[in-house]
């Protein structure tokens, strides 16, 4: 080690002496302050405020641009979100199944005769031509109200009710119900026949899936449903359940109004009178009457009959009167066929035995010395009424319980019971010494 020289010597010991007051110094003054006070200090440096670096307009219009992105994104999720898991929501929060229930037929009350006066002769109006225009508008008005109540059923595939070789496509239904779930189309089961997948045809063009709630194959009629949920808001603003008229009040030469396919074509009207009041079609366990109009129609067309009033009144349906039935439109009574349309329409099977016949009158019972009853003409083949053992020339009086007096009341009996039921028959067998009682059991079926 170099040795220091003398002035070397003396500048190391003073500043070393030098050094040694200031570190006392530095502890003397740091013993009058508080730990509190020196800690502070000792981070004086890190209060101070760092100013950010001001935005420029264009970085602004970045962050704005991009905060518009991010919320157009997650819209556009929650949007297909929404119509993604619709389906399932509607499914899953659908009212639950009404039964549907059609209002009786009110009886008509007749007014009570006022004492006679002379009436003056009516004064007939002069009818012009601007006097029949008036008329057609009005029955016009009438048809064009009556025709939102229409839905076409057609078979998937279908082009229309008739297709260039004449073979049924479709048929006109009447939108009759809202069960909660679906809305419900009554109309002819003619277009059941091959068919698995249908679509219902609304009168504003809109076309919906239609599934088949029940058929009766014994009456010829059917009901199908679309669902609620599938039907848009514009649509439910065109078209409306239609109002069931009494058809038992309509007789000959009133004005009736037919709507639907009857010419061939959809969205057809046409107008006329009751021509006829005096004629049924038959089937087996029943009866209803028909309609006969004047009004034209093509082999194979359908169609929805109304009064004036815009009320239903028949459900037109071909070969209703066999040969004097070609060309014009004939329709079912509304009225006789209440009870099984509201079977159907709550998805009940009609029930069936299989049973045609008579009603043995006043008169018949005193000439032929038969008892009262139905007096059955055929029994279906392999119907649960052949298989109970009911023969031709069986007059029926009861069924269940309730008493037969004829066809319309053996019917309502049936119509009481419930398919699948072991049902009571009971009725008179003519033998060698008279009728004689006889009772049969018979299980119910049904015709789908």
């Amino acid at each position: 080690m170099r040795e220091r020289k003398p002035e070397e010597q003396d500048q190391w010991k003073k500043g070393k002496v030098q050094g040694k007051k200031e570190m006392e110094s530095a502890a003397g003054d740091g013993a009058d302050k508080s730990p509190e006070e020196g800690e502070r200090e000792s981070f004086l440096f890190l209060q101070e405020t760092i100013k950010p670096k001001a935005l420029t307009r264009d970085q602004v219009f970045m962050q704005v641009l991009k905060m518009a992105v991010y919320g157009l994104i997650i819209g556009m999720s929650a949007c297909c979100g929404f119509y993604a898991l619709k389906p399932w929501a509607e499914r899953a929060f659908q009212e639950e199944t009404q039964e549907v229930t059609i209002p009786e037929d009110e009886e008509e009350i007749e007014p009570e005769p006022e004492p006679e006066e002379e009436e003056p002769e009516p004064v007939i109006p002069e009818l012009t031509a601007d006097s029949y225009k008036e008329i057609m508008q009005s029955m016009y008005v009438i048809a064009k109200d009556a025709d939102r109540s229409i839905a076409y059923i057609r078979a998937a595939g279908g082009g229309g009710l008739l297709d260039e070789k004449g073979a049924r496509g479709g048929i006109t239904g009447l939108i009759v119900a809202d069960n909660g779930q679906k809305l419900l189309i009554f109309g002819d089961n003619s277009v059941c026949k091959d068919a698995e997948q249908w679509i219902a045809v609304f009168s504003d063009g809109s076309r919906h899936p239609a599934v088949l709630v029940k058929q009766d194959g014994n009456r010829g009629l059917a009901v199908f449903g679309v669902e609620k949920a599938s039907i848009e808001e514009n649509t439910w603003a065109a078209i409306q359940i239609a109002e069931l008229g009494n058809s038992n009040i309509s007789v000959r030469g009133d004005v009736v109004i037919a709507v639907g396919g009857m010419f061939g074509y959809e969205n057809g009207a046409g107008y006329g009178i009751i021509s006829s009041k005096d004629h049924s079609t038959y089937y087996a366990d029943g009866q209803c009457s028909v309609i006969a109009t004047d009004i034209a129609a093509v082999p194979g067309g359908t169609g929805v009959l109304f009064n004036q009033k815009g009320q239903v009144v028949g459900l037109m349906k071909s070969g209703l009167l066999g040969e004097a039935d070609a060309g014009l439109s004939n329709a079912l009574a509304i009225s006789d066929m209440k009870p099984a349309m509201q079977l159907l329409l709550n998805e009940d099977s009609i029930p069936y035995v299989g049973i045609s016949g008579t009603t043995v009158t006043d008169e018949l019972s005193k000439e032929q010395g038969m008892p009262k009853g139905l007096y059955v003409t055929n029994v279906q083949a392999d119907s649960p009424a052949m298989k109970a053992g009911i023969q031709n020339g069986d007059v029926i009086q009861e069924v269940k319980g309730k008493k037969v007096t004829g066809t319309a009341s053996y019917e309502k009996a049936v119509l009481e019971c419930k398919a699948g039921d072991s049902v009571k028959i009971k009725g008179r067998r003519l033998g060698n010494t008279g009728y004689v009682s006889v009772d049969f059991t018979v299980s119910t079926g049904s015709m789908e």
